[in-house]
């Protein structure tokens, strides 16, 4: 079998693109948070005009042709870093760094016009579930400030499992366990994120050092506040189950 046939993302290409028309309005600007990009404390990117960064191997030349010509926004950085720095919870401004493949291209496929204003957020080095949670909700009043926020990672990222059949089941049981925590009450929602490693199978979808692909959803669960969560996405890709989830 091929490890990663053409027609494998297919589905997840159409439900990204059927994303605009599932938003209650189109944002003036959007915080994309990255599993490509981690850092000691909270990275926000500030540029007017980022570029990309191509922060992958062994593909296709056309793939390093890519362009994603979307602006950034200031004005947004800065409003994240008076959020985050209320909170208590450090974070740095970066003018120069661009936009990673985790951001360009689901964003290409999304809004592929590239007219609304991106602002990408990092990670944490130290992977830790509860601050980015404490992350979120400090950005929460962004949601009613126009700004969507979006998180791009994985639900399932262990890149020996991928077209692995033994993999199928063991990603069931994880995506079981993460669609009923995302649908959950928040304070049984983030208490479950919090321990996620005592889930089902959830060191074989997400392998120690690896997890940074679950970690967005800690983020935007986190600026949920008290909406409940729902999977909005899932498919077979393969051999494995990946799924989307949306707040609100």
């Amino acid at each position: 079998m091929d490890w990663n046939p053409p027609d494998a993302w297919h589905a997840m290409e159409r439900f990204l693109k059927g994303i605009p028309d599932q938003l209650p309005r189109r944002p003036k600007a959007i915080v994309c948070v990255s599993a490509h990009w981690i850092e000691p404390a909270f990275g926000i990117g500030s540029g007017e005009r980022p570029t990309l960064i191509y922060d992958y191997s062994g593909f296709p030349p056309h793939t390093y042709r890519l362009r994603y010509p979307a602006s950034g926004a200031p004005w947004l950085a800065e409003r994240i870093a008076e959020l985050l720095g209320l909170a208590g919870i450090p974070a740095h401004r970066h003018p120069t760094r661009g936009f990673d493949h985790g951001m360009f291209i689901p964003m290409k496929v999304i809004f592929p016009d590239a007219e609304i204003p991106v602002v990408q957020l990092s990670l944490l080095t130290s992977l830790d579930p509860v601050t980015h949670l404490q992350a979120g909700r400090a950005l929460a009043p962004l949601r009613d400030e126009g700004v969507s926020i979006i998180g791009s990672g994985m639900s399932f990222h262990n890149m020996r499992g991928y077209g692995d059949p033994r993999f199928g089941p063991v990603s069931d049981a994880f995506d079981q366990w993460l669609t009923g925590t995302v649908e959950a009450k928040e304070e049984l929602r983030e208490e479950r994120l919090i321990h996620w490693e005592q889930a089902p199978e959830a060191r074989q979808c997400h392998p120690p050092r690896a997890e940074e692909h679950l970690l967005p959803l800690m983020l935007i669960a986190g600026a949920a506040r008290e909406d409940e969560g729902q999977r909005v996405f899932s498919d077979r890709v393969m051999e494995t189950t990946l799924s989307a989830f949306r707040f609100g």
